[in-house]
């Protein structure tokens, strides 16, 4: 039983620093020393612990293995000039993550435990935040059942661990995307507004077709009439449409980003007007066609912002404007990136210090 957040640490004996090459950080490649590590027994979480960076052992019962009992979290810590590490809006993480296991009927987990273990993992192993621009530390708090049981029920108990990575930019370059009419992400009712693991391996086999055509992810269409935009492969998708910053209205099946909802912010705090509702392909395209579609770009923590260069649609492909210093995408990007490395005024108290 958890009575008082003590967090038993066992340090690495054989750290993997020395691997790190900083100027070639390859995305989810290289992990740092240490896991935070808590499970959820007789329902209540049990003593948390931070241990070296490894494998575990599973049942082959593992119901999340067989029912897909398993969500996760994406975020990021950086550093600023003085060397200080702050993270970006990890309440809000915490907050879509207890939704995600609400969906998944999984335990909620406390506050007080995701913050305290998330901060002592990153104090712990500090010397892994890079510096370089357009770097981070990436982090991947996770939820998955325990149980070895094979019976179509939700588990009695839980793991949940946390680990990091250091990590470059996700995209190197625009992208590619088409629209995707036949297959579906995500249905009204479903599970699309939460981080559960099977979104993800459903939208693989749809995204590797468009792949071998030449793009690089999909916009993902509504599941009844394949009309309305709702995402562009794992993250949200925004269009700047004759000045006005446009994007899907959240849904339940539309992921509550928040890159996406800081975006929103940035587009509000430099006068722009946001307009969150159904957004069409046929509106997109004939904004295409009469010259009024700005920008579009995909948001999420590991692209960021990520241009799209060339839409895909009913089988031709139609260019966009490449951004610029004084498009809408890189000024948000410019100024969220100063606001996480400190160069620049947190004014929405998005960064917590670890």
């Amino acid at each position: 039983m958890l009575d008082t957040l003590t967090i038993r640490t066992q340090r690495t004996t054989a750290s993997r620093l020395q691997e790190l090459d900083p100027a070639n950080l390859e995305f989810g490649k290289v992990f740092s020393d240490h896991m935070f590590v808590v499970d959820y027994q007789d329902g209540e979480w049990q003593e948390p612990q931070i241990v070296p960076y490894g494998d575990m052992a599973v049942s082959p019962a593992n119901s999340a293995l067989h029912y897909g009992q398993a969500i996760f979290e994406g975020m990021k810590a950086y550093k600023n000039p003085q060397g200080e590490i702050a993270l970006f809006r990890p309440y809000d993480n915490l907050q879509r993550l207890n939704l995600s296991a609400e969906r998944m009927c999984m335990p909620q987990l406390p506050e007080e435990l995701f913050m305290q273990g998330l901060s002592q993992l990153i104090r712990l192993d500090a010397n892994w935040v890079p510096k370089a621009p357009g770097s981070a530390l990436y982090i991947r708090p996770f939820m998955f059942a325990t149980d070895g049981f094979i019976g179509v029920r939700p588990s009695d108990n839980y793991r949940f661990m946390i680990f990091t990575c250091p990590v470059g930019l996700y995209y190197n370059k625009p992208l590619r995307v088409r629209f995707e009419e036949k297959f579906v992400r995500s249905a009204e009712g479903g599970a699309g507004y939460a981080k559960a693991a099977g979104n993800y391996g459903a939208a693989m086999w749809p995204t590797k077709l468009a792949q071998q055509e030449g793009y690089h992810q999909l916009l993902w269409t509504d599941s009844s009439a394949h009309q309305f935009i709702e995402e562009s492969g794992t993250m949200n998708v925004m269009f700047v449409i004759d000045g006005k910053v446009i994007t899907p209205a959240l849904s339940t099946s539309i992921l509550d980003g928040i890159t996406r909802k800081s975006v929103l912010q940035v587009a509000r705090d430099l006068g722009m007007p946001v307009e969150e509702r159904k957004v069409s392909a046929t509106e997109v395209m004939a904004a295409q066609a009469n010259g009024t579609l700005q920008e579009a770009f995909g948001v999420g923590t590991a692209a960021t912002i990520a241009p799209i260069a060339t839409i895909g649609y009913q089988g031709q492909d139609y260019s966009l404007p490449t951004p610029t210093t004084n498009s809408f995408s890189q000024k948000a990007s410019a100024i969220l990136s100063d606001i996480r490395t400190g160069e620049a005024p947190d004014t929405h108290h998005w960064m917590v210090q670890v």
